[in-house]
Protein backbone atom coordinates (compact mmCIF):
# COMPACT_ATOMS: atom_id res chain seq x y z
CA UNK A 1 0.00 0.00 0.00
CA UNK A 2 0.94 3.65 -0.05
CA UNK A 3 2.08 3.52 -3.62
CA UNK A 4 1.34 6.83 -5.30
CA UNK A 5 0.14 9.79 -3.24
CA UNK A 6 -0.16 13.04 -5.17
CA UNK A 7 -1.91 16.44 -4.90
CA UNK A 8 -1.57 20.17 -5.76
CA UNK A 9 -3.12 23.59 -5.07
CA UNK A 10 -5.50 25.40 -7.40
CA UNK A 11 -4.72 27.97 -10.02
CA UNK A 12 -6.84 29.20 -12.89
CA UNK A 13 -4.68 28.58 -15.92
CA UNK A 14 -7.39 28.35 -18.50
CA UNK A 15 -8.69 31.81 -17.59
CA UNK A 16 -5.17 33.14 -17.75
CA UNK A 17 -4.65 31.48 -21.11
CA UNK A 18 -7.85 32.94 -22.52
CA UNK A 19 -6.98 36.40 -21.28
CA UNK A 20 -3.44 36.21 -22.56
CA UNK A 21 -4.48 34.84 -25.94
CA UNK A 22 -6.47 38.02 -26.54
CA UNK A 23 -3.20 39.91 -26.28
CA UNK A 24 -1.33 37.37 -28.40
CA UNK A 25 -1.81 39.14 -31.73
CA UNK A 26 -0.62 42.41 -30.21
CA UNK A 27 2.40 40.98 -28.47
CA UNK A 28 4.01 38.51 -30.82
CA UNK A 29 7.57 39.71 -30.85
CA UNK A 30 9.05 36.23 -31.08
CA UNK A 31 10.16 35.54 -34.60
CA UNK A 32 9.99 32.22 -36.36
CA UNK A 33 12.96 30.04 -35.56
CA UNK A 34 14.87 28.81 -38.60
CA UNK A 35 15.01 25.12 -37.91
CA UNK A 36 15.57 23.54 -41.30
CA UNK A 37 19.29 23.52 -40.77
CA UNK A 38 19.32 23.21 -36.99
CA UNK A 39 16.69 20.71 -35.89
CA UNK A 40 14.70 21.74 -32.83
CA UNK A 41 12.39 20.06 -30.33
CA UNK A 42 9.71 21.65 -28.17
CA UNK A 43 8.64 20.04 -24.92
CA UNK A 44 5.32 21.19 -23.52
CA UNK A 45 5.29 21.04 -19.73
CA UNK A 46 8.11 21.34 -17.18
CA UNK A 47 6.97 18.53 -14.94
CA UNK A 48 9.08 15.45 -14.26
CA UNK A 49 8.37 13.83 -17.66
CA UNK A 50 9.08 17.00 -19.62
CA UNK A 51 12.25 17.75 -17.72
CA UNK A 52 13.56 14.19 -17.98
CA UNK A 53 13.04 14.31 -21.75
CA UNK A 54 14.60 17.75 -22.12
CA UNK A 55 17.61 16.76 -20.01
CA UNK A 56 18.16 13.66 -22.10
CA UNK A 57 17.81 15.48 -25.42
CA UNK A 58 20.19 18.22 -24.38
CA UNK A 59 22.74 15.61 -23.26
CA UNK A 60 22.65 14.30 -26.83
CA UNK A 61 23.33 17.73 -28.29
CA UNK A 62 19.76 18.29 -29.49
CA UNK A 63 18.29 21.79 -29.35
CA UNK A 64 15.26 21.80 -27.04
CA UNK A 65 12.91 24.41 -25.58
CA UNK A 66 10.48 23.68 -22.74
CA UNK A 67 7.22 25.66 -22.61
CA UNK A 68 5.62 25.86 -19.15
CA UNK A 69 2.27 27.51 -18.39
CA UNK A 70 2.99 28.06 -14.70
CA UNK A 71 5.47 30.48 -13.15
CA UNK A 72 7.70 27.67 -11.90
CA UNK A 73 8.88 24.23 -12.93
CA UNK A 74 7.82 20.97 -11.32
CA UNK A 75 4.25 20.37 -12.40
CA UNK A 76 2.73 18.03 -9.85
CA UNK A 77 5.97 18.06 -7.88
CA UNK A 78 5.31 21.22 -5.91
CA UNK A 79 6.45 22.10 -2.41
CA UNK A 80 4.78 24.75 -0.24
CA UNK A 81 7.12 26.18 2.39
CA UNK A 82 4.90 29.03 3.57
CA UNK A 83 4.58 27.57 7.07
CA UNK A 84 8.25 26.76 7.43
CA UNK A 85 7.54 23.10 6.72
CA UNK A 86 8.20 21.49 3.32
CA UNK A 87 4.62 20.53 2.42
CA UNK A 88 4.65 18.50 -0.77
CA UNK A 89 1.35 19.29 -2.36
CA UNK A 90 2.04 16.76 -5.08
CA UNK A 91 4.18 13.64 -4.85
CA UNK A 92 5.67 12.78 -1.44
CA UNK A 93 7.22 9.33 -1.82
CA UNK A 94 9.79 7.37 -3.80
CA UNK A 95 7.89 4.13 -4.29
CA UNK A 96 10.11 1.07 -4.30
CA UNK A 97 13.53 2.75 -4.20
CA UNK A 98 15.50 -0.33 -5.29
CA UNK A 99 16.06 -0.06 -9.02
CA UNK A 100 13.90 3.05 -9.17
CA UNK A 101 15.43 5.66 -11.53
CA UNK A 102 14.36 8.45 -9.16
CA UNK A 103 16.53 7.15 -6.30
CA UNK A 104 19.96 8.10 -7.72
CA UNK A 105 18.70 11.43 -9.05
CA UNK A 106 17.20 12.23 -5.65
CA UNK A 107 20.62 11.65 -4.13
CA UNK A 108 22.29 13.92 -6.68
CA UNK A 109 19.66 16.59 -6.02
CA UNK A 110 20.31 16.28 -2.26
CA UNK A 111 16.84 15.17 -1.30
CA UNK A 112 16.61 13.84 2.24
CA UNK A 113 14.39 10.85 2.93
CA UNK A 114 12.80 8.84 5.71
CA UNK A 115 12.05 5.13 5.49
CA UNK A 116 8.32 4.46 5.44
CA UNK A 117 7.19 1.91 8.02
CA UNK A 118 3.66 0.91 7.11
CA UNK A 119 3.54 -1.25 10.23
CA UNK A 120 4.10 1.81 12.44
CA UNK A 121 0.40 2.56 12.66
CA UNK A 122 -2.46 2.72 15.15
CA UNK A 123 -6.01 2.49 13.82
CA UNK A 124 -9.09 3.59 15.74
CA UNK A 125 -12.78 2.97 15.22
CA UNK A 126 -15.32 5.80 15.06
CA UNK A 127 -15.69 5.71 18.84
CA UNK A 128 -11.95 6.19 19.36
CA UNK A 129 -11.26 2.58 20.39
CA UNK A 130 -8.00 1.21 19.02
CA UNK A 131 -8.11 -1.91 16.88
CA UNK A 132 -5.82 -4.65 18.11
CA UNK A 133 -2.72 -5.46 16.11
CA UNK A 134 -4.03 -8.98 15.63
CA UNK A 135 -7.35 -7.81 14.21
CA UNK A 136 -5.65 -5.35 11.86
CA UNK A 137 -3.22 -7.99 10.60
CA UNK A 138 -6.03 -10.49 10.01
CA UNK A 139 -8.17 -7.94 8.17
CA UNK A 140 -5.33 -6.74 5.97
CA UNK A 141 -4.36 -10.31 5.09
CA UNK A 142 -7.93 -11.02 4.04
CA UNK A 143 -8.04 -7.71 2.14
CA UNK A 144 -4.96 -8.64 0.10
CA UNK A 145 -6.28 -12.14 -0.57
CA UNK A 146 -9.53 -10.77 -1.97
CA UNK A 147 -7.85 -8.14 -4.11
CA UNK A 148 -5.44 -10.69 -5.55
CA UNK A 149 -8.37 -12.71 -6.91
CA UNK A 150 -11.14 -10.22 -7.50
CA UNK A 151 -10.08 -9.36 -11.06
CA UNK A 152 -11.06 -12.92 -12.04
CA UNK A 153 -14.62 -11.95 -11.15
CA UNK A 154 -14.40 -8.50 -12.70
CA UNK A 155 -16.16 -7.14 -15.74
CA UNK A 156 -15.19 -4.50 -18.28
CA UNK A 157 -18.48 -2.72 -17.64
CA UNK A 158 -18.58 -2.95 -13.84
CA UNK A 159 -16.62 -0.93 -11.29
CA UNK A 160 -14.41 -2.38 -8.61
CA UNK A 161 -16.85 -1.25 -5.90
CA UNK A 162 -19.79 -2.93 -7.58
CA UNK A 163 -17.97 -6.24 -8.07
CA UNK A 164 -16.35 -6.16 -4.63
CA UNK A 165 -19.57 -5.71 -2.70
CA UNK A 166 -21.48 -8.14 -4.93
CA UNK A 167 -19.10 -10.89 -3.84
CA UNK A 168 -18.44 -9.56 -0.33
CA UNK A 169 -21.76 -8.08 0.86
CA UNK A 170 -20.90 -8.57 4.54
CA UNK A 171 -18.26 -5.81 4.30
CA UNK A 172 -20.67 -3.19 2.98
CA UNK A 173 -21.22 -1.49 6.34
CA UNK A 174 -17.97 -2.56 7.96
CA UNK A 175 -16.04 0.61 8.79
CA UNK A 176 -12.67 -1.14 8.96
CA UNK A 177 -13.13 -2.48 5.45
CA UNK A 178 -14.37 0.88 4.23
CA UNK A 179 -11.17 2.34 5.69
CA UNK A 180 -8.92 -0.20 3.96
CA UNK A 181 -10.63 0.19 0.61
CA UNK A 182 -10.16 3.94 0.88
CA UNK A 183 -6.80 4.45 2.63
CA UNK A 184 -5.15 1.62 0.69
CA UNK A 185 -6.83 1.17 -2.70
CA UNK A 186 -8.26 4.63 -3.37
CA UNK A 187 -5.00 6.20 -2.18
CA UNK A 188 -2.95 3.96 -4.47
CA UNK A 189 -5.05 4.38 -7.59
CA UNK A 190 -6.38 7.90 -7.04
CA UNK A 191 -9.84 6.65 -7.97
CA UNK A 192 -13.11 6.25 -6.17
CA UNK A 193 -13.78 2.49 -5.99
CA UNK A 194 -17.09 3.02 -7.82
CA UNK A 195 -15.22 4.44 -10.81
CA UNK A 196 -12.20 2.11 -10.70
CA UNK A 197 -11.94 -0.77 -13.16
CA UNK A 198 -12.77 -4.16 -11.65
CA UNK A 199 -10.23 -5.73 -14.01
CA UNK A 200 -7.28 -3.34 -14.10
CA UNK A 201 -7.11 -1.90 -10.59
CA UNK A 202 -3.80 -3.48 -9.64
CA UNK A 203 -2.23 -4.63 -12.90
CA UNK A 204 0.72 -2.25 -12.99
CA UNK A 205 4.29 -2.96 -11.93
CA UNK A 206 6.42 -1.69 -9.05
CA UNK A 207 10.02 -1.54 -7.90
CA UNK A 208 11.10 -3.15 -4.64
CA UNK A 209 12.06 -1.90 -1.20
CA UNK A 210 10.21 0.09 1.43
CA UNK A 211 8.97 3.47 0.23
CA UNK A 212 10.93 6.60 1.06
CA UNK A 213 9.16 9.80 2.03
CA UNK A 214 10.87 13.02 0.97
CA UNK A 215 11.52 15.26 3.98
CA UNK A 216 13.01 18.44 2.47
CA UNK A 217 10.73 18.94 -0.53
CA UNK A 218 10.28 17.06 -3.81
CA UNK A 219 10.67 20.31 -5.76
CA UNK A 220 14.41 20.01 -5.25
CA UNK A 221 14.35 17.15 -7.74
CA UNK A 222 12.71 19.06 -10.57
CA UNK A 223 14.72 22.21 -9.81
CA UNK A 224 17.83 20.06 -10.20
CA UNK A 225 16.69 18.61 -13.53
CA UNK A 226 15.76 22.08 -14.80
CA UNK A 227 19.29 23.45 -14.48
CA UNK A 228 20.69 24.72 -17.78
CA UNK A 229 17.52 23.82 -19.71
CA UNK A 230 15.94 26.49 -21.92
CA UNK A 231 12.56 26.90 -20.20
CA UNK A 232 9.92 29.52 -21.03
CA UNK A 233 7.75 30.05 -17.94
CA UNK A 234 4.28 31.66 -17.98
CA UNK A 235 3.92 30.37 -21.52
CA UNK A 236 0.57 28.70 -22.00
CA UNK A 237 0.19 26.59 -25.15
CA UNK A 238 -3.03 27.29 -27.02
CA UNK A 239 -2.61 25.50 -30.33
CA UNK A 240 -0.33 22.96 -32.02
CA UNK A 241 -0.45 23.03 -35.83
CA UNK A 242 1.42 20.06 -37.29
CA UNK A 243 -0.03 20.37 -40.79
CA UNK A 244 3.36 21.20 -42.30
CA UNK A 245 6.83 19.75 -41.84
CA UNK A 246 7.61 22.54 -39.41
CA UNK A 247 5.27 22.44 -36.41
CA UNK A 248 3.84 25.72 -35.19
CA UNK A 249 3.07 26.03 -31.46
CA UNK A 250 0.92 29.01 -30.60
CA UNK A 251 1.27 30.28 -27.02
CA UNK A 252 0.42 33.28 -24.88
CA UNK A 253 4.00 34.42 -25.46
CA UNK A 254 4.10 34.12 -29.21
CA UNK A 255 4.71 31.35 -31.72
CA UNK A 256 7.38 28.66 -31.49
CA UNK A 257 8.50 26.26 -34.21
CA UNK A 258 10.00 22.80 -34.10
CA UNK A 259 10.55 19.53 -35.94
CA UNK A 260 9.06 17.47 -33.12
CA UNK A 261 6.83 18.38 -30.18
CA UNK A 262 6.60 16.34 -27.01
CA UNK A 263 3.33 16.93 -25.12
CA UNK A 264 3.64 16.18 -21.40
CA UNK A 265 0.61 18.01 -20.01
CA UNK A 266 -1.53 15.94 -17.59
CA UNK A 267 -4.36 13.77 -18.85
CA UNK A 268 -6.88 16.12 -17.23
CA UNK A 269 -5.70 18.98 -19.43
CA UNK A 270 -6.00 16.83 -22.55
CA UNK A 271 -9.50 15.78 -21.53
CA UNK A 272 -10.56 19.43 -21.29
CA UNK A 273 -9.26 20.14 -24.81
CA UNK A 274 -7.23 23.01 -23.40
CA UNK A 275 -4.84 22.65 -26.35
CA UNK A 276 -6.17 22.73 -29.92
CA UNK A 277 -4.50 20.28 -32.30
CA UNK A 278 -4.49 20.96 -36.05
CA UNK A 279 -5.28 18.56 -37.58
CA UNK A 280 -7.34 16.89 -34.87
CA UNK A 281 -5.74 14.02 -32.99
CA UNK A 282 -6.20 10.55 -34.47
CA UNK A 283 -9.31 8.69 -33.36
CA UNK A 284 -7.27 6.16 -31.37
CA UNK A 285 -5.49 8.88 -29.39
CA UNK A 286 -8.68 10.82 -28.70
CA UNK A 287 -10.46 7.62 -27.68
CA UNK A 288 -7.71 6.88 -25.14
CA UNK A 289 -7.98 10.39 -23.74
CA UNK A 290 -11.74 9.96 -23.40
CA UNK A 291 -11.55 6.46 -21.88
CA UNK A 292 -8.99 7.15 -19.17
CA UNK A 293 -9.85 9.19 -16.09
CA UNK A 294 -8.08 11.43 -13.62
CA UNK A 295 -8.45 10.62 -9.94
CA UNK A 296 -8.36 13.06 -7.06
CA UNK A 297 -6.48 12.81 -3.77
CA UNK A 298 -6.29 15.94 -1.63
CA UNK A 299 -3.91 16.69 1.22
CA UNK A 300 -4.38 18.73 4.37
CA UNK A 301 -1.50 19.87 6.58
CA UNK A 302 -2.37 20.93 10.13
CA UNK A 303 0.08 22.49 12.58
CA UNK A 304 -0.20 22.81 16.37
CA UNK A 305 1.93 24.55 18.98
CA UNK A 306 2.40 21.26 20.83
CA UNK A 307 1.53 17.68 19.87
CA UNK A 308 -1.27 15.78 21.62
CA UNK A 309 -1.07 12.58 19.57
CA UNK A 310 1.18 9.54 19.82
CA UNK A 311 4.35 10.92 18.23
CA UNK A 312 6.07 7.53 18.13
CA UNK A 313 3.87 6.11 15.36
CA UNK A 314 4.24 7.09 11.75
CA UNK A 315 0.58 6.71 10.79
CA UNK A 316 -2.74 7.11 12.56
CA UNK A 317 -5.83 5.52 11.04
CA UNK A 318 -9.47 6.31 11.71
CA UNK A 319 -12.49 4.39 10.44
CA UNK A 320 -15.42 6.75 9.86
CA UNK A 321 -18.63 5.71 8.15
CA UNK A 322 -18.00 8.09 5.23
CA UNK A 323 -15.57 6.57 2.75
CA UNK A 324 -12.50 8.66 1.93
CA UNK A 325 -13.04 11.17 4.73
CA UNK A 326 -9.87 12.15 6.64
CA UNK A 327 -9.23 8.54 7.62
CA UNK A 328 -5.44 8.49 7.45
CA UNK A 329 -2.92 10.74 9.18
CA UNK A 330 0.82 11.02 8.56
CA UNK A 331 2.71 12.07 11.69
CA UNK A 332 5.33 14.60 10.56
CA UNK A 333 6.73 14.78 14.08
CA UNK A 334 8.15 11.31 13.48
CA UNK A 335 10.71 12.58 10.96
CA UNK A 336 10.77 16.40 11.38
CA UNK A 337 10.66 18.94 14.18
CA UNK A 338 7.19 20.04 13.11
CA UNK A 339 4.19 19.56 15.40
CA UNK A 340 2.09 18.63 12.41
CA UNK A 341 -0.20 16.00 10.97
CA UNK A 342 -1.06 15.54 7.33
CA UNK A 343 -4.36 13.91 6.43
CA UNK A 344 -6.03 13.04 3.16
CA UNK A 345 -9.33 12.86 1.32
CA UNK A 346 -9.86 10.13 -1.26
CA UNK A 347 -12.32 9.25 -3.99
CA UNK A 348 -15.48 11.25 -4.45
CA UNK A 349 -15.16 12.72 -0.96
CA UNK A 350 -11.88 14.30 -2.05
CA UNK A 351 -13.75 16.19 -4.77
CA UNK A 352 -16.39 17.25 -2.26
CA UNK A 353 -13.77 18.87 0.00
CA UNK A 354 -12.91 21.39 -2.72
CA UNK A 355 -16.24 23.14 -2.13
CA UNK A 356 -15.75 23.24 1.64
CA UNK A 357 -14.27 26.20 3.53
CA UNK A 358 -11.05 25.96 5.53
CA UNK A 359 -13.07 26.22 8.74
CA UNK A 360 -15.42 23.42 7.68
CA UNK A 361 -12.49 21.22 6.69
CA UNK A 362 -10.81 21.82 10.06
CA UNK A 363 -14.06 21.13 11.92
CA UNK A 364 -14.50 17.76 10.22
CA UNK A 365 -10.90 16.73 10.80
CA UNK A 366 -11.10 17.78 14.44
CA UNK A 367 -14.17 15.58 14.98
CA UNK A 368 -12.11 12.55 14.04
CA UNK A 369 -9.15 13.55 16.18
CA UNK A 370 -11.43 14.36 19.13
CA UNK A 371 -12.94 10.88 18.89
CA UNK A 372 -9.47 9.48 19.43
CA UNK A 373 -7.82 11.98 21.79
CA UNK A 374 -10.72 13.68 23.54
CA UNK A 375 -12.81 16.83 23.23
CA UNK A 376 -10.24 19.08 24.93
CA UNK A 377 -7.53 18.85 22.29
CA UNK A 378 -6.69 22.25 20.72
CA UNK A 379 -7.54 23.33 17.21
CA UNK A 380 -4.59 23.67 14.83
CA UNK A 381 -2.94 27.05 14.63
CA UNK A 382 -2.36 26.75 10.87
CA UNK A 383 -3.65 24.71 7.97
CA UNK A 384 -2.73 24.21 4.31
CA UNK A 385 -4.79 22.32 1.76
CA UNK A 386 -4.91 21.28 -1.88
CA UNK A 387 -7.63 21.33 -4.53
CA UNK A 388 -6.52 18.95 -7.25
CA UNK A 389 -9.74 18.39 -9.11
CA UNK A 390 -10.35 22.08 -9.81
CA UNK A 391 -6.69 22.81 -10.52
CA UNK A 392 -6.74 24.00 -14.13
CA UNK A 393 -3.12 22.93 -14.66
CA UNK A 394 -4.07 19.30 -13.99
CA UNK A 395 -7.81 18.72 -13.38
CA UNK A 396 -6.99 15.84 -11.06
CA UNK A 397 -4.16 14.06 -9.32
CA UNK A 398 -3.17 11.11 -11.51
CA UNK A 399 -4.71 8.76 -14.03
CA UNK A 400 -6.45 5.47 -13.37
CA UNK A 401 -8.10 2.64 -15.26
CA UNK A 402 -11.86 2.99 -15.17
CA UNK A 403 -14.75 0.99 -16.67
CA UNK A 404 -14.21 0.15 -20.34
CA UNK A 405 -10.53 1.09 -20.05
CA UNK A 406 -8.06 -1.28 -21.70
CA UNK A 407 -4.30 -1.64 -21.65
CA UNK A 408 -4.18 -0.09 -25.10
CA UNK A 409 -5.63 3.16 -23.75
CA UNK A 410 -2.35 3.78 -21.95
CA UNK A 411 -0.10 2.33 -24.64
CA UNK A 412 -1.62 4.27 -27.56
CA UNK A 413 0.27 7.35 -26.35
CA UNK A 414 3.52 5.58 -27.22
CA UNK A 415 2.64 5.86 -30.91
CA UNK A 416 3.97 9.11 -32.41
CA UNK A 417 1.58 11.06 -34.61
CA UNK A 418 3.21 11.47 -38.03
CA UNK A 419 6.53 11.29 -36.16
CA UNK A 420 5.89 14.90 -35.17
CA UNK A 421 3.74 14.78 -32.02
CA UNK A 422 4.81 12.66 -29.07
CA UNK A 423 3.27 12.13 -25.63
CA UNK A 424 4.79 11.53 -22.20
CA UNK A 425 3.52 11.63 -18.64
CA UNK A 426 2.29 9.24 -15.98
CA UNK A 427 -0.84 8.53 -18.04
CA UNK A 428 1.22 7.24 -20.97
CA UNK A 429 3.05 4.37 -19.28
CA UNK A 430 0.92 1.36 -18.45
CA UNK A 431 3.32 -0.43 -16.10
CA UNK A 432 4.12 2.58 -13.90
CA UNK A 433 1.12 4.85 -14.31
CA UNK A 434 0.35 7.34 -11.57
CA UNK A 435 3.92 7.53 -10.27
CA UNK A 436 6.85 9.92 -10.37
CA UNK A 437 9.14 7.23 -11.75
CA UNK A 438 6.56 6.36 -14.39
CA UNK A 439 6.41 9.96 -15.56
CA UNK A 440 10.21 10.16 -15.57
CA UNK A 441 10.62 6.96 -17.58
CA UNK A 442 7.99 8.02 -20.11
CA UNK A 443 9.96 11.19 -20.80
CA UNK A 444 13.16 9.23 -21.43
CA UNK A 445 11.24 6.76 -23.62
CA UNK A 446 9.98 9.49 -25.93
CA UNK A 447 13.24 11.42 -25.92
CA UNK A 448 15.03 8.35 -27.26
CA UNK A 449 12.53 8.08 -30.10
CA UNK A 450 13.03 11.75 -30.95
CA UNK A 451 16.80 11.33 -30.77
CA UNK A 452 16.67 8.66 -33.46
CA UNK A 453 14.63 10.92 -35.71
CA UNK A 454 16.94 13.86 -35.11
CA UNK A 455 19.90 11.74 -36.16
CA UNK A 456 18.19 10.71 -39.36
CA UNK A 457 19.51 12.74 -42.33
Amino acid sequence: MLKKHFSITIFFTVLLCITASAQHSKNNSLKKQHIKKNKHVIVIGAGISGLSAATYLKSKGISVTVLEAQNQVGGRLKTNRSLGIPFDEGASWIHGPKGNPITPIASEAKLTTFLTEDESVKVYNKNGIEYSTKKLAKAEKKFNQILNKLDNKGSRNKSFGEVFYTHNPSYKNNNLWTYMLSAFLEFDTGSDIYKLSSLDYYDDESFTGKDLIITNGYDKLTNYLAKNINIKLNTCVLKIDYTKATIKVTTTNGDFYANQVLVTVPLGVLKRNSIQFIPKLPTSTQKAINNLEMGTVNKFLLVWDTPFWDTDVQYIGYTPTTKGKFNYFLNLKKFTNANALMTFAFGDYSIKTETMSDVKITDEIMKHLQSIYGKTIPRPSKMLRTKWNSNSYTYGSYSFATNKTSTNDFEVFEQPIQYKIFFAGEHTIFDYRGTVHGAYLSGIREAKKIEKLQNTP
